[in-house]
């Protein structure tokens, strides 16, 4: 069966595999502090062109999520997200399991609109009831988005300058990065993310890792004893090590970029051959992302040879699916596809 599930269908990338077990007998200390990591979190500051960023490594998005946000919200905040962002949709009730509140904003091809937030803010504090309402505390957005799509700079500096007129932080899940920095349609580079944002995460369980995530806070504003609150939400790993190697391979010689650069070619190639057989696009994404609407039978038929994802009923006959690429994408994968279409 050939699979565009998801981009971590397969395990690691084999230069990330590959230091994993080079350095698999030598013996390190434990829970992040060896020098792996260490090396990983300097190659990242440097990445983002920014010395003082504060870097600790998590071992999912989920976790990234929930820890991040709890960690940096006061007890009667809450988080503000698009409705189709994954801590609204897809994280089980992860945030809300902390004790905040994801507060929802309308969304527009998966992204939020800087005219609603700074609407949902003025709205807040002109309530006079609003000391008996959830706090929003934090601004939460994903790039890309849980739909491929991508903020322009001029919509993140945007988004920006509200959170710092309010004096929240702007939160950027990075759970795909590195297909958004280099899709062949976007103007934000990571230095930019890095100094727009309060705090982001370089995704790596989807970006070539095997696991991992490397969460980044961009403005001396970790939060005091950080690690040992993620030991206290169960998501310390002991073997620290694991992610270190993987992120201090990820952005040695530019490999975090070669793969997501790798991944964008092999979904402009998708396109070519979903557009060949004139499939209706839900949503053409300018990342590894691609979303077409099929005719249910259709998508039973082609399921039989080509594995995708679910996303969502388009009506009573059709159903959106999802097809992503990664750095496992194979040009016979492609030809698979093309055959079984």
């Amino acid at each position: 069966m050939v699979s565009f599930e998801s981009d971590y269908i397969a395990g690691a990338h084999p230069e990330v595999l590959k230091q994993l077990t080079e350095t698999n007998l030598e013996t390190l200390s434990g829970y992040g502090t060896d020098k792996y990591c260490e090396s990983a979190k300097e190659k990242i500051r440097k990445a983002c062109d920014l010395e003082q960023a504060d870097v600790e490594f998590l071992v999912g998005g989920t976790q990234a999520n929930a820890v991040i946000i709890s960690t940096m919200l006061a007890d009667y905040e809450g988080v503000i997200a698009a409705e189709t962002g994954h801590v609204s949709s897809h994280e089980a009730g992860a945030i809300e399991y902390t004790g905040h509140e994801v507060l929802m904003l309308p969304q527009e091809n998966g992204k939020m609109r800087a005219d609603d937030l700074r609407r949902y803010l003025e709205d807040f504090y002109a309530d006079g009831n609003h000391e008996h309402m959830v706090f929003p505390g934090m601004v939460y957005i994903s790039h890309p988005t849980e739909y491929g799509t991508l903020y322009t700079k001029a919509e993140m500096e945007e988004i920006a300058e509200i959170c710092r007129s309010y004096a929240i932080p702007l939160f950027l899940d990075g759970a795909r990065l590195g297909y958004g920095l280099m899709s062949r349609e976007t103007d934000l580079t990571l230095p930019d993310i890095a100094r727009l944002c309060d705090v982001f995460y370089i995704g790596g369980t989807k970006v070539g890792a095997l696991c991992g995530e490397a969460a980044v806070f961009t403005k001396n504003n970790k939060p005091p004893h950080f690690i040992t609150s993620v030991k206290r939400r169960g998501a310390l790993l002991a073997k620290g090590r694991l992610l270190g190697i993987q992120f201090d391979t990820l952005f040695t010689d530019d490999l975090y970029f070669r793969i997501g650069r790798y991944a964008i070619d092999m979904a402009e190639k998708l396109k070519e051959i979903l557009h060949r057989h004139e499939l209706p696009f839900y949503l053409e994404s300018p990342t590894n992302q691609q979303f077409v609407i099929l005719e249910n039978g259709q998508m039973e038929k082609l399921s039989r040879e080509i594995s995708f994802s679910f996303w969502e009923k388009y009506d009573e006959t059709h159903t959106v699916v999802r097809l992503a690429t990664s750095w496992s994408t194979t040009e016979e994968d492609l030809e698979a596809l093309d055959k079984a279409l």
